[in-house]
């Protein structure tokens, strides 16, 4: 009888710097590539993870030797994407302006993401801020 197994969650910590959001990116793509259906997930996945990763990288204050932790599962028929910083500020949405060269990554996330949230590291240092991600339809790919 074949039994069918739900994939693993993926842990991955990262340097706190801009140039681990490539990485971040990447290290999805590949834990997508697993899955039966993960390219249903990967363009939007790919955005509000990087957008997630670089907040954290831009806005923590947290020293700049913590690293960033990033963590991917597929929950029932979602794909919920943290990124955990040990800063203390807490992401704020606002509408960003047409002048506004800035300020419009928590903005598409709210736009982009099922369901998002912020809440304190079991460990009590720092935060994590996640998303949901439904799967694109099958249409929506051809």
């Amino acid at each position: 009888m074949l039994s069918s197994r739900r994939p693993r969650a993926f842990v991955a910590h990262l340097d706190s710097r801009a140039e681990s959001t490539p990485l971040a990116r990447y290290l999805l793509r590949a834990y997508l590539s697993g899955l039966p259906s993960g390219d249903r997930y990967s363009d939007t996945a790919e955005l509000l993870l990087g957008e997630l990763f670089a907040n954290a990288v831009q806005h923590s204050d947290a020293p700049d030797d913590r690293h960033i932790e990033i963590r991917i599962a597929l929950i029932n028929s979602r794909l919920r994407l943290e990124v955990h910083d040990a800063g203390s500020g807490l992401p704020s949405l606002h509408t960003p302006t047409a002048c506004d060269e800035h300020g419009r990554g928590l903005f598409l996330v709210n736009k982009l993401a099922e369901r998002w949230g912020c809440s304190s590291r079991p460990d009590g240092i720092g935060k994590f801020v996640w998303v949901l991600v439904a799967p694109a339809p099958a249409t929506a790919l051809a």
